[in-house]
């Protein structure tokens, strides 16, 4: 298997001249603004810095924006849960596997909290167990809690059971944490609101979606698509036909919207995954609305 964190550092571009791991790293940074900091030194501002951080003294003494860096004195919990039930291992919605997707996402979400000398731990699991990476602080530490996250997923047989992994963390986590919550697109459950509900009051709570593929196509095709719990795969004539198409898009539309819809209420930010191109960018718009809750 090839190193999956420089796998993940070299996805973290955005189609511009701009590495987005800086913008990344800017919008981690405003997360966490609250915290205690020692002032350590400065640097050039880039966008997705928080415009509070600018320090105008020296912007105006050298002619362009600059911003204070920081050092933490209080480290933070960063808590991976990730759903690596059998679902995962299915496509997400740009036809590459979700699992693709799940190692993304935590892997990105883990350096940046590396970076900022904050411990990273992952709870994993689906029906059959739930189970714990210890934290670590370093690249090799996160390097083998992602492939904990792959093979994880690529293993699985069982289904997922988002339910289990929260209320693993209501029961076993005291400490406060951001919990970083990375699933698919199954749909909420009153027992998801109730843990949600219960997890807010003592932890940041950041939620990720990885979308499906589309389970009917557009256009007609042939053996392209089979459901990962049942097996069954769709049939060639459904492909293509248009009341079958709308009447998915209108189900996905009401579980999209009763999810946001809790989401919200909760003041969960959250993000949905649809692509490796995609991914950085809806991550980065999900840290900045948890930033401007949290402001």
């Amino acid at each position: 298997m090839p190193s999956l964190v420089p796998t993940v550092k070299s996805k973290l571009f955005i189609h511009s001249k701009r590495k987005s791991m800086q913008l990344l790293d800017g919008a981690y940074a405003s997360l966490l603004h609250g915290r205690s900091l020692d002032f350590e030194d400065l640097r050039e501002y880039v966008h997705g810095d928080n415009v509070r951080d600018i320090d105008w003294r020296a912007t105006a003494r050298f002619g362009h924006p600059l911003v204070k860096r920081s050092r933490a004195t209080r480290v933070h919990s960063v808590l991976l849960v990730v759903d690596t039930g059998r679902t995962m291992g299915a496509l997400a919605a740009d036809d590459r596997p979700k699992r693709e997707l799940a190692v993304l996402a935590a892997g990105t979400l883990g350096l940046l909290a590396i970076r900022h000398g904050d411990a990273v731990s992952v709870l994993h699991g689906d029906a059959t167990a739930v189970r714990r990476v210890p934290p670590g602080r370093s690249e090799g530490a996160l390097e083998h809690a992602l492939r904990t996250i792959d093979r994880a997923i690529a293993g699985s047989s069982a289904p997922s059971d988002r339910e289990a992994l929260l209320n693993a963390v209501a029961t076993t986590v005291s400490r406060r944490a951001i919990v970083v919550v990375v699933t698919d697109e199954a749909p909420m459950t009153d027992e998801t609101d109730r843990l949600l509900r219960r997890l807010r009051v003592q932890h940041d709570l950041l939620w990720i979606t990885v979308r499906d593929a589309d389970p009917v196509l557009g256009a007609r095709a042939s053996g392209r698509r089979r459901d990962v719990d049942s097996g069954w795969g769709v049939p060639d004539f459904l492909h293509g036909d248009h009341a079958v198409l709308d009447e998915i898009a209108a189900v996905r539309a009401e579980q999209d919207a009763r999810r946001d819809e809790i989401l919200d209420r909760l003041e969960i930010s959250h993000a949905d995954l649809r692509s490796q191109v995609e991914a950085p960018g809806a991550m980065l718009r999900m840290l900045h609305r948890r930033a401007d809750v949290g402001a």
